[in-house]
């Protein structure tokens, strides 16, 4: 049978302290066993951007002010306002320095607190115990959860998602404190947005039960949070208009545009259902058929559970709510508003509880019929083909793990399952630069370029690639990507000095030393926390001959002594 709708919240079943805290402590020891082959995995990709970061190198009150200044650089630096997941990562570096255990203990803590809120507010909307703790279970050890708890850096998943159901969870007793969290969720990643629709969805489907002034003051305090994030929104979406968002040439036509979208959409419903399709760095092509597969499946999918939606929110039934958790969090990563990684495994995190929330709740009404021939059994055998479930994501989870204890295994992955992806493209090209094959190096360099992978620096500082550093074709393809990243920026005043010592260095690659001195003399009138770093580059690029850019400014004033 449907579950009863919780009226009432505050009368919701509860836990005992005590259960909660045994139940958290086997889940920790259970999820540290699981991730055991990544917990000594070393710093990985965006890692060394954080945990390497000017902005979290100190606690003292100057890094703390430009961590959480709303126009300041550290925004841009990262792509997003996120000064809290800044201010973790700066209290870890405090703790563990170099050593990356640490930050890969403290990753599964959280997620297995997440797991354990997840629990807690199934438990409130009305599903049972058994079936709430196998919820959190399932999200827990999830193959698609690994890239967020795995990868250091994604602390700004899990710890966003734990403020936000935190929030859910205090706001009809605590809705200050509810408040609260939901800020910092905002501040730690901006997907935490999903909350807000979900706590308004909530406040609808018990609005019958409350008295006409207790659901005056909930969606009073709902109020509060729109005015929470709309102050959040401001300087996100500048950063990411300055730096996050991309431009993808397939999608300046509005069908394919929309036929992605939706594509995605059902991607991520299979890899929830199923965990087909995980992969480290995934790299989709945008839909240009009618007749893809994921786009055909997602219009049926999407189509079904927008019906069920509207059906929950006129009957006022707790799912609503959780089918729009889902909604809302799959909204920011659909690629609406294209950013450079299309579809990840790690934005799943977010997607995923509220997936889990709708099933668990609509699943008792849609399975009515089979429940009733089997009589009292179907409750038992309902939990056990979920845990079968769960120890088979469990197994998987286990083996992802093993990915992250080196970078050249993730590269590996995912070209395993985008064999025509960048990545792939990149590993053939070490392969041919090892066998000597220069040209075919290049090529698939190119090829990879073409495909998203165009960051020059990391060819240039991979030691694979070193045999190709004489080849004009190679230094041609530098220049180019280099070009490119010069393109991509925007150097208008309130450009930040990390940007400008990155253009510098883009100038340098492509040997123009008078545009990269320049670049360095702005970035070190910008003032910020890279000053020595900038004040070095530029001392040492005057010095070299190869240079002639003083000789250069000599040579026009000669010709030119009245300017």
């Amino acid at each position: 049978m449907q579950p009863e709708t919780v009226l009432d919240p505050t009368r919701a079943a509860r836990w005992p302290a005590w259960q909660a805290l045994c139940v958290g402590v086997g889940l920790t020891g259970l999820l540290l066993v699981l991730y055991g082959p990544a917990l000594r995995g070393p710093f990985v990709s965006d890692d060394f951007g954080y945990l390497t970061s000017p902005y979290t190198e100190s606690l003292d009150p100057t890094s703390l002010s430009r961590m959480f200044d709303p126009a300041g650089d550290a925004r841009l630096y990262t792509g997003n306002y996120a000064p809290v997941h800044l201010l973790l990562h700066a209290l870890e570096r405090s703790w563990f320095g170099p050593d990356p255990l640490g930050y890969h203990v403290v990753n599964v803590c959280v997620h297995a607190l997440n797991a354990l809120l997840l629990a807690a507010l199934l438990l409130r909307s009305g599903v049972g115990r058994n079936a709430a703790l196998l919820g959190g279970l399932v999200f827990a050890v999830h193959p698609a959860n690994v890239e967020a708890v795995a990868w250091i850096s994604q602390l700004k998943s899990t710890a966003s998602l734990g403020f936000a159901l935190l929030a859910l969870l205090a706001f009809e007793r605590r809705p200050a404190v509810a408040t609260l969290c939901f800020g910092l969720g905002l501040l730690t990643k901006a997907t935490a947005a999903f909350a807000l629709p979900t706590a308004a969805a909530f406040v609808w489907v018990r609005g019958r039960s409350v008295e006409h002034a207790e659901s005056t003051r909930r969606w009073s305090w709902i109020a509060a949070w729109c005015v929470v994030f709309g102050l959040f929104a401001v300087p996100q979406f500048s950063s990411f208009q300055e730096i996050g968002s991309a431009e993808v040439a397939a999608f300046d036509d509005p069908l394919t545009h929309w036929r992605s979208v939706v594509a995605i959409g059902a991607r991520y419903l299979v890899m929830a259902t199923s965990a087909y399709g995980v992969s480290a760095f995934a790299e989709p092509l945008p839909v240009e058929s009618w007749r893809d597969v994921y786009l055909l499946g997602g219009l049926v999918v999407g189509t079904a559970l927008a019906a069920r939606v509207g059906f929950a929110l006129r009957a006022r039934r707790e799912e609503a709510a959780w089918w729009i958790a889902a909604a809302a969090a799959f909204a920011p990563v659909s690629q609406i508003f294209p950013f450079l990684i299309p579809i990840a495994d790690r934005y799943l995190y977010f997607i995923l509880p509220g997936l889990i929330g709708g099933v668990a709740l609509a699943a008792p009404e849609l399975l009515r019929g089979p429940a009733a021939r089997l009589g009292p059994a179907a409750g038992p055998l309902t939990l056990l083909a979920v845990g079968i479930l769960a120890a088979g994501f469990a197994s998987v989870s286990h083996a992802r793990a093993a990915l992250w204890q080196a970078e050249t295994r993730l590269l590996v992955d995912a070209a395993l399952h985008y064999p025509d992806g960048g990545t792939a493209h990149y590993l053939r090209a070490r392969s041919a630069a090892a066998q000597g094959r220069r040209a075919d190096a290049i090529t698939s360099l190119r090829a990879a370029s073409e495909r998203g992978l165009d960051r020059y620096e990391s060819f240039l500082a991979d030691p694979a690639l070193a045999p190709l550093r004489g080849d004009p074709s190679y230094r041609a393809l530098i220049f180019e990507l280099a070009g490119r990243r010069i393109a991509r920026s925007n150097l208008g005043e309130s450009t930040t000095q990390p940007e400008l010592l990155a253009v510098a260095r883009a100038h340098l690659a492509r040997q123009e030393s008078c545009d990269a001195e320049r670049m360095l003399e702005r970035a070190l009138e910008r003032g910020g926390p890279l000053d020595a770093q900038v004040e070095t580059e530029l001392v040492k690029l005057r010095e070299t001959p190869a240079a002639g850019c003083a000789a250069a400014r000599e040579e026009m004033r000669d010709r030119n002594p009245n300017p």
